[in-house]
């Protein structure tokens, strides 16, 4: 079962938050600022901390990130994390995956980077119809989008990692805001 971050060493904070969100600067701005009495002060922090994110912090985190629709193939806790995340998702539905794969082809063409939303929550046609939405969002307005998801999905992944285990769910407006 996690520990609250209280009861970790600095060393396994670290490791837990970069399973998080994959970018050193974050990571060392939220365990600087620990030891943690609870994990709504961690998250406090991590949002804090995670807003905004850069351009290249973007590019840094969606470095482990999956395409969508697309089964993680890596090891480690992040991978275990993003298998969990698009599981909750899953379709079987043929026609859906092709679409989610052309859809994710576009979204590299012209954003040069993999489409990623955060899958808790949503089901495949709903992540797809965002996925066409965002298709059309210019460049700047489209790298907010994406590094607020990263957000929402590092705080999802706190409250796995450092929390309650079936705290998976859609960030709260208070948590997410």
């Amino acid at each position: 079962m996690p520990r609250l971050a209280l009861d970790l060493t600095d060393e396994e904070l670290r490791a837990g938050l970069s399973a998080c969100l994959a970018v050193p600067r974050w990571v060392e701005d939220v365990a600087s600022r620990g030891p943690y009495g609870s994990l709504a002060d961690l998250l406090t922090v991590a949002r804090e901390a995670a807003t905004p994110l850069t351009a290249a912090e973007v590019d840094q985190a969606l470095a482990s990130h999956p395409r969508i629709g697309e089964r993680p193939s890596g090891s480690g806790a992040s991978h275990a994390l993003s298998r969990a995340e698009q599981r909750s998702s899953a379709s079987d539905d043929p026609a859906l995956a092709a679409a989610l794969a052309a859809g994710n082809e576009a979204y590299e063409r012209r954003f040069g980077r993999v489409f990623l939303i955060r899958a808790t929550g949503r089901t495949r046609p709903e992540i797809l119809v965002e996925l066409h939405r965002r298709l059309r969002l210019d460049p700047a307005a489209e790298l907010e989008v994406v590094a607020a998801e990263l957000r929402d999905i590092a705080l999802l992944r706190i409250r796995q990692v450092f929390g309650v285990p079936d705290a998976i769910t859609a960030p709260s407006s208070e948590a997410a805001g």
